[in-house]
């Protein structure tokens, strides 16, 4: 059985490769000040986790920064904390196709938004989550610094000591969004 699901998964990434060959995305950044929305694709298996993605929610809300936080859960039912959040939906397992290619109406959705800025917390690599961001039209994408980084999704990449810690990652993206300034003077 698990010979099938590889098979399926490596042509879940070949779609995803074709895909990617026909796709353009303009890269679009200047700072801090112009970001009015964030996307976040995580990895919703470790609920501790979502009590440092609420508090980034709050305080990007009081920059008037609105936040969308896509996450991928693998069990059966969601647990309560997830449920009924206006600024949090995840999908499931029966929300992916035969090839692991997420495939409801809300990823959907979160894929075609514009985000100014979408944020990967898929520290394990999950297919389905590597779908969304690298399909996602948002104008600038941050995510760790990868081992093959030839083929990243990302327009800027962090490096931190592992294991990485969401709040120490979310705080040092912010960090260095801060410090890029493209404006061009007049």
């Amino acid at each position: 059985m698990e010979f099938l699901k590889d098979i399926r998964l490596k042509i879940g990434m070949a779609k995803l490769k074709n895909k990617l060959s026909v796709s353009k995305r303009k890269v679009t950044y200047s700072n801090i000040e112009g970001v009015r929305s964030i996307g976040i694709v995580w990895d919703a298996s470790s609920t501790n986790d979502f009590a440092v993605l609420s508090r980034f929610h709050q305080k990007m809300y009081e920059r008037k920064i609105d936040v969308k936080i896509l996450g991928y859960y693998n069990g059966k039912s969601l647990p309560d904390q997830y449920t009924a959040i206006r600024y949090l939906t995840c999908f499931k397992d029966n929300d992916l196709n035969f090839f692991y290619i997420p495939s409801s109406p809300e990823t959907i959705s979160f894929l075609k938004t514009s985000y100014n800025v979408l944020i990967d917390i898929n520290f394990k690599k999950i297919f389905p989550l590597q779908y969304i961001t690298s399909l996602s039209v948002a104008g600038f994408k941050v995510g760790l610094l990868e081992d093959s980084s030839i083929d990243t999704p990302f327009d800027l990449m962090m490096e931190l000591k592992k294991p990485v810690k969401i709040d120490e990652y979310l705080n040092h993206i912010v960090d260095y969004l801060e410090m890029i300034n493209s404006k061009t003077k007049k």
